[in-house]
């Protein structure tokens, strides 16, 4: 159970994001624009669109949860604010639970964006249960607000923060399945999918939406997700002891 001192600390980044429009922005405007590029350039090849929409829907979540807590939690550090709580009674436990409670509030407003846009808009088509992709994608959010939060701490700036992606984002995207099926690559980069963590969430979201499955019958998927989510966010919090 959260205590008083990381709900005070959600509390106020949350104020402070609502106040920035660049961050509202980046949650709302960046995600539309994007699906609407890749959506719309595919609205008449209606089952390519359905067969690619689970992988769109778990690398946009991704891309831009990861863009949404880097950058903002990079700036709590550019301003001080964070070393401020640190050298405070405050445990890192509440500050790191804080933080996380706060930006997953706005990666779960995004993937909703991204999830209704996709539906609504775009009109893709999918098997299984709505209720199922939701769980799915608010399990899989987890992890790129960790990453988000480990990776910031090793960039300086904004722009050093964006270096990181083609590193972390490029070998994902296509080791994922997302372009290609993981069975029909070569044996190696099938290994390396396997320790890549989009590459179950993408299989997940094929899984319910294309193939039907519940939420129960990709439990190994969701399984390894929460498994990644969790060594994220302990990595994350062995960070905060770096800032001091």
């Amino acid at each position: 159970m959260w205590g008083d001192r990381t709900l005070a600390i959600m509390e106020r980044i949350i104020r402070q994001v609502v106040k920035d429009r660049r961050t509202i922005a980046l949650i709302i405007v960046a995600p539309i624009i994007v699906m609407s590029l890749v959506g719309f350039s595919l609205t008449e090849q209606k089952e390519i669109l359905n067969r690619i929409a689970p992988g769109l829907l778990a690398v946009f979540v991704f891309f831009f949860t990861f863009m949404l807590t880097g950058v903002s939690f990079l700036r709590e550090r550019a301003e001080g604010t964070l070393e401020r709580l640190l050298t405070t009674t405050v445990g890192r436990t509440d500050i790191l639970g804080g933080y996380f409670l706060a930006f997953l509030v706005f990666a779960i407003i995004q993937t909703f964006v991204i999830l209704s846009f996709t539906i609504l808009v775009l009109q893709i088509s999918y098997n299984g249960n709505l209720y199922d992709i939701v769980a799915l994608l608010m399990l899989w959010v987890i992890v790129p607000v960790s990453l988000g939060i480990f990776i910031s701490t090793f960039a300086r700036n904004e722009f050093q923060v964006i270096q990181f992606i083609p590193v972390i984002f490029a070998p994902q995207l296509f080791l994922s399945g997302v372009i290609i099926p993981v069975k029909q690559m070569p044996l190696a980069l099938e290994w390396i999918s396997n320790i890549l963590p989009l590459t179950y969430a993408v299989e997940g979201l094929q899984r319910i939406m294309i193939h039907g499955d519940s939420i129960l019958d990709i439990w190994l998927e969701l399984v390894v997700i929460s498994g990644f989510g969790m060594v994220l966010l302990i990595a994350s919090a062995g960070t905060l002891r770096r800032t001091r």
